[in-house]
């Protein structure tokens, strides 16, 4: 009898459930607005019935071998999700027990940065690696660092904000996480709007983003100018490579990592950003390090890659 897992992405947004094998062939997804479930019961509700649904289409639960999740801010020891910013509910919400209880079948859950790591490891670039760091480059910038081939978890599961180091503690844009200078700040697809924004404003050079509105400049829009040869767009992509080189430089003193692995909307770039970042990072990372990690942009498909990291952890427990 063939086997499959339940994965979950449990965005802020939307809520993607999906039916995947373990070569990572997606074979259905389902999908409901995670907004539209106020309470942690109207939720765990929703997502069971469209679990089960899927599981119908497999066959039956005894083809289920496991329900993985990647969601925000996720204690990975205690399988709670605690104080998200992002969701409906507050404080600690035990959502793997509640669906566990409800399915029965095993569920495990993860931040949603570290399943990315996992289903890279699984299914991506870092298949055979046992030392990497993934980095996401979103709305914000998260990370999942693994070590010996296992993910870098900490005490409170909490380890690996590599987006919350600082690369300008002093006098760096204020994050919302309260800190000063973080790479999320200046990396992210909102740092890089931040950028744009700086840079108009302290110059009259021309620029095809002058003729946007300001208010709903995206890093899309940036990237468009670039490669149509604007110079102040190209610049705001050098500055942000540049500065993620120095970030990954300072991250490779952590783990020695064979590679750095590049996720998210920014990464669609190419050389505008990973240029500067390469050039950076071999000039200021420690010599012991020179040449040594690869830089690679994730194999895995923007619309699948969160329900195959939530998969691989089903998978892998």
């Amino acid at each position: 009898m063939k086997e499959y897992v339940i994965a979950l992405d449990l965005g802020g947004t939307n809520s993607v459930l999906g039916l995947v094998d373990k070569e990572g062939k997606i074979l259905n997804r389902s999908s409901f607005k995670t907004g539209d479930c106020p309470t942690i019961e109207s939720y765990v509700a929703q997502c069971a019935e469209s679990a089960r649904a899927l599981i119908s289409q497999a066959g039956g639960k005894e083809t289920i071998k496991a329900f993985g999740i990647g969601a925000p801010d996720v204690n990975y020891w205690d399988q709670t999700i605690e104080n998200a910013t992002n969701l409906p509910w507050k404080g600690i919400v035990p959502l793997a027990a509640l669906l566990e209880k409800e399915l029965d079948i095993p569920v495990y859950m993860t931040n949603d940065a570290k399943a990315a790591a996992l289903g890279e490891m699984l299914y991506g670039a870092a298949q055979g690696m046992k030392d990497f760091i993934m980095i996401t480059l979103g709305t914000g910038v998260g990370s999942g660092i693994v070590v010996n081939g296992e993910l870098v978890y900490g005490k409170r599961s909490f380890a690996g904000e590599l987006g919350h180091t600082s690369v300008r503690p002093e006098t760096g844009r204020e994050c919302p996480c309260g800190r000063r200078g973080c790479v999320e700040a200046y990396c992210s697809a909102t740092g890089v709007v931040r950028t744009a924004h700086e840079l108009l404003e302290q110059s009259k050079e021309e620029s095809l983003l002058r003729k946007l509105p300001k208010e709903t400049l995206t890093s899309k829009d940036i990237y468009d100018a670039a490669i149509q040869g604007d110079k102040l767009a190209n610049r705001i992509f050098e500055l942000t490579g540049s500065l993620l080189g120095e970030a990954c430089a300072n991250f490779a003193t952590f783990s020695d990592p064979e590679a750095f692995i590049f996720f998210g909307g920014l990464t669609k770039a190419g050389d505008l950003l990973m240029k500067p970042l390469t050039q950076t990072y071999e000039q200021t990372v420690f010599n012991n390090y020179k040449g040594t990690a690869r830089f690679l942009i994730s194999q895995l498909d923007d619309a699948d890659a969160a329900l195959l990291g939530a998969a691989a952890l089903a998978w892998t427990r």
